[in-house]
């Protein structure tokens, strides 16, 4: 199955939209079948809709005023043209990283908590008739300084998402407590150990005993729940945190490395090269 991949790129901010049905559904075009997963988060808001698409296998019939929040690694498939499914509508695409809340855990921050349902299911909102023209305004905005690139687009970009990001939980605040599953004490645990422990060369093992479970039991929790590993999302914390440091800070690639839980220089470059296509030293030029 095709996966779309969130492509970062060394001082562009970390959002995309896309206007459907006049571009592509995802923001690289994907090969094959209109069916895929992806690593990011998405809002695709349906302004005028009257088509059906499936979401893990469920199928959605998209009606004027529907905003949908999916959540990484849920899978998509469009069975029909876009232009037959939605008329007229916008969709948003960002890394969860996209909000530094001070915390790994994004499914506990009350912007980004609606997208915590993880891989049961999809959620969908319902924009009132009255706000469905602050909705286009809204995302307009984000796109026009995306495509325009002013001075001061990229904070520009970052400060449209949030209020975007704002609008969105108010909308779902008398809904998410229907969100919480039982699996997320583990998920929040996880990423908390994550959080607290991902400066250190920890291996999963030690991340399992923390949680007083066995490292295969843990694995595929995660990854049922996710589609990531523990290991990947200690991966990806580590790599916020260099981009981070990077971006922020003088700090050698060598005391960044070793701020990030690896002692071995080389290999944290090798393994930046990997996530990024790019040395850490370039990521800091660009």
């Amino acid at each position: 199955m095709p996966v779309a991949v969130f492509r970062r790129v060394p001082g562009i901010p970390p959002v995309a939209v896309t206007r459907l049905p006049d571009r592509p559904l995802t923001p690289q075009p994907l090969p094959g079948p209109q069916t895929h997963t992806h690593d990011f988060l998405v809002l695709l808001y349906a302004h005028r809709a009257g088509g059906s698409f499936l979401i893990d296998d469920r199928t959605w019939t998209a009606a004027d005023g529907d905003l949908f929040v999916i959540a990484p690694s849920q899978v998509l498939s469009f069975p029909e043209p876009a232009d037959q499914i939605v008329e007229d509508g916008w969709v948003v695409f960002f890394p969860a990283d996209v909000i530094r809340s001070g915390a790994y855990s994004w499914r506990a921050h009350p912007l980004l908590f609606p997208f915590a349902c993880g891989t049961d299911r999809a959620q969908r909102l319902r924009v009132p008739p009255e706000q469905r023209p602050g909705w286009v305004e809204r995302i307009s905005a984000l796109d026009g300084e995306l495509r325009t690139r002013r001075t001061g687009w990229s904070e520009a970009s970052l400060a449209h998402l949030m209020l975007l990001l704002v609008a969105m939980a108010r909308l779902a605040g008398d809904v998410a407590g229907e969100l919480r599953s039982a699996d997320e004490p583990l998920l929040a645990a996880v990423f908390d150990v994550i959080e607290h422990r991902f400066t250190e060369p920890i291996s999963l093992a030690e991340v399992a005993a923390e949680l007083a479970l066995t490292p295969g039991h843990l694995t595929t929790s995660v990854r049922r729940r996710t589609g990531r590993t523990v290991q990947q999302w200690l991966t990806e914390r580590r790599m916020q945190e260099a981009r981070r440091l990077l971006t922020e800070t003088d700090l050698t690639v060598a005391a960044i490395a070793h701020r990030v839980g690896y002692p071995d220089v080389s290999y944290f470059i090798r393994r930046f090269r990997t996530e990024h296509q790019i040395t850490p030293a370039l990521w800091r030029r660009g």
